[in-house]
């Protein structure tokens, strides 16, 4: 079952993000991307963006970007959509992705927002991309946020 975006009322003034965006599939990319900068925008918070050719290179960027500028980042948010196929290649593409950015976020200590989608077809793309009450680039954005909070309380 899908979740409506919450109105959100969370503030970032003094925090700065980026986000790691795919241009694969880039139709559903740029409408979570648009989605993401706007609720970053509402919430004051810098953001700088970063395009990739495909979902598998969102980890590397991710990386370095951890390594050499954690003190300075809140938060990276990594957006792409990986659609099934007739083969296991997108299975092996997200199970790749998702565990390096989960090694990428405890070896720098940084919050990454993992929102890069294996979804079974375009209709599940549309209903978690294209849609404004659920669209997963708000519901990045905010958790980003939210995990910025958190990272400050506890340091």
């Amino acid at each position: 079952m899908l979740r409506l975006n919450p109105k959100s009322k969370l503030k970032a003034a003094g925090n700065h993000f980026v986000i790691v965006a795919s241009k694969y599939n880039s139709r559903y990319v740029e409408a979570m991307l648009k989605a993401a900068k706007r609720e970053f925008a509402t919430a004051n918070a810098a953001v700088k963006v970063v395009r990739v050719p495909g979902a598998f290179e969102i980890p590397v960027v991710a990386a370095k970007l951890a390594k050499s500028q954690s003190a300075k980042l809140s938060g990276i948010v990594c957006l792409g959509v990986i659609l099934r196929g007739a083969t296991t290649h997108a299975q092996h593409i997200g199970e790749a992705v998702s565990n390096s950015l989960a090694t990428i976020q405890i070896n720098f200590q940084i919050p990454i927002i993992h929102e890069v989608l294996l979804l079974e077809n375009e209709e599940q793309a549309n209903a978690r991309c294209l849609s404004p009450t659920h669209n997963r680039g708000t519901e990045a954005a905010q958790t980003a946020i939210e995990m910025a909070r958190v990272m400050n309380s506890i340091a």
